[in-house]
């Protein structure tokens, strides 16, 4: 599991520039704000952490259609299906979400503050906004591996994937605002709203391996 971990984070740094993309991405998605909202501080405060998890949610779901579509093109994600009983395979779907978020996603968690600056964010809403993307953030990569596996055998398969975990991460969005702005709203709790942000982590962390491995097993058929 750790050379597959490796392998996958070496793939993912290759592939089409992996976290230099999102991160561009995600800088680019939060530059335009204030050319569409004006140059009113206040408002770019207040929506600042609606935008930062807004562009992490794009930026995310570009590198999606990716996670299986290396294994697929060698012909080791076959190899993988016909060697793994259906548990195991999950365990190793996984370990790929795990290298595809440490590669693609957690430069975004990293660059969150530094925007966060660009929006006029006060420090408790950035550092707030920064761990709920933190826990949040593997639910949407967890969630795209059942995408990524529905549509892994199609040729263009990058929007339709989009398309499927899109309604799906609305609750992580939801939930990872929230969390946010409890962090600065003073009615507004922090506390709850980011307990139920790492529940649906840790549910679609059970859930999706299982999921993207039936899926996956499907395809094969």
């Amino acid at each position: 599991m750790g050379a597959l971990f490796i392998r996958d984070a070496r793939l993912g740094l290759r592939a089409g520039g992996g976290a230099l993309v999102g991160i561009l991405f995600f800088l680019a998605v939060i530059a335009v704000v204030p050319f569409g909202v004006g140059p009113d501080l206040k408002l770019l405060a207040r929506i600042g952490s609606a935008m930062l998890w807004i562009g992490a949610l794009l930026a995310t779901l570009l590198g999606l259609d990716r996670l299986f579509q290396a294994d697929r093109e060698d012909g080791s994600l076959d190899l993988l299906i016909m060697a793994s009983e259906r548990h195991m395979l999950a365990l190793t779907i996984l370990v790929k979400c795990i290298a595809h978020w440490t590669v693609s996603v957690l430069p975004l968690v990293v660059a969150a503050p530094l925007l966060g600056l660009f929006m006029n964010m006060e420090p408790a809403a950035i550092v707030a906004t920064t761990l709920t993307l933190l826990v949040g953030t593997p639910a949407i990569t967890l969630i795209g591996a059942v995408g990524a596996a529905v549509a892994v055998s199609l040729p263009r398969g990058g929007l339709l994937v989009s398309v499927i975990v899109l309604p799906l991460t609305i609750p992580v969005l939801i939930f990872g605002v929230s969390a946010s702005y409890g962090a600065i709203e003073d009615p507004a709790p922090f506390l709850a709203p980011f307990l139920i942000l790492s529940a649906i982590t840790l549910f679609f962390a059970v859930l999706g391996p299982w999921a993207a491995a039936a899926a996956l097993k499907s395809s094969a058929d």
